[in-house]
């Protein structure tokens, strides 16, 4: 018997679910509005503080964002230090951030230090077998993600701190130091694949063919 009067129960109709029924005409109960960022100040979490010091970066990118791998290669074996994610307009961005504070170092300490040219024959390691000599901890692997970064130096040394600007508060996601001698080549890496980019969204176009007379 109280199995029956169980099933009875579940089969009874609910006049206050059919009230709360979803109307299939109304709008979903959801709310869009553009906010503004403030980029003024930002949260920097407990494990970011302290910051990575990188000998080195590498770019990658595909057909939508821009992958930073800031690398630490003055041990055997080389480790990925930590790995940026970020969107077109945002690198464009941080390259003329990049290129402000090259000027205002340069006005400030005088010009930058150079980096020692590499041994003669030096020939650079395709990717796959650059790769392949990285230690990368698997909490690495996905990356973060910035759309802005802030930048700071002093006579020796340059610090990114690179921030995800989600509402209602900014966080810093990966603070990396890098030599000020490395500053001026890391420039030029940026510049070189952010061309590259553009180049194949807009390949060039070549002259028109003419057309022969028949």
């Amino acid at each position: 018997m109280l199995g029956k009067s169980e099933t009875k129960r579940k089969e009874a109709k609910n006049p206050m679910a059919e009230e709360n029924k979803p109307d299939p005409q109304k709008e979903p109960d959801t709310h869009t509005q553009e906010v503004r960022y403030s980029q003024s100040s930002a949260r920097v979490p407990e494990k970011v503080v302290s910051g990575v010091f990188s000998s080195g970066a590498l770019l990658l990118n595909g057909p939508h964002e821009f992958i930073l791998d800031f690398l630490q290669r003055l041990v055997q074996p080389h480790r990925l230090a930590s790995r940026v994610v970020m969107s077109p307009p945002s690198f464009a961005s941080f390259i003329n951030a990049l290129d402000e504070n090259l000027s205002m170092y340069a006005g400030k300490f005088g010009p930058l230090p150079p980096m020692p040219p590499p041994p003669p024959g030096a020939v650079p390691l395709p990717i796959d077998e650059l790769y392949a000599q990285i230690k990368t901890n698997d909490d690495l692997l996905g990356g973060v993600y910035a759309n802005a970064v802030m930048i700071s130096h002093n006579p020796a040394e340059f610090a990114f701190d690179f921030i995800a600007t989600f509402y209602p508060r900014s966080v810093v996601v990966s603070r990396i130091y890098m030599s000020a001698a490395q500053a001026t080549g890391f420039s030029h890496t940026l510049k070189k694949g952010y061309q590259q980019f553009c180049e194949r969204l807009n390949p060039p176009q070549g002259p028109p063919k003419e057309n022969k007379p028949q």
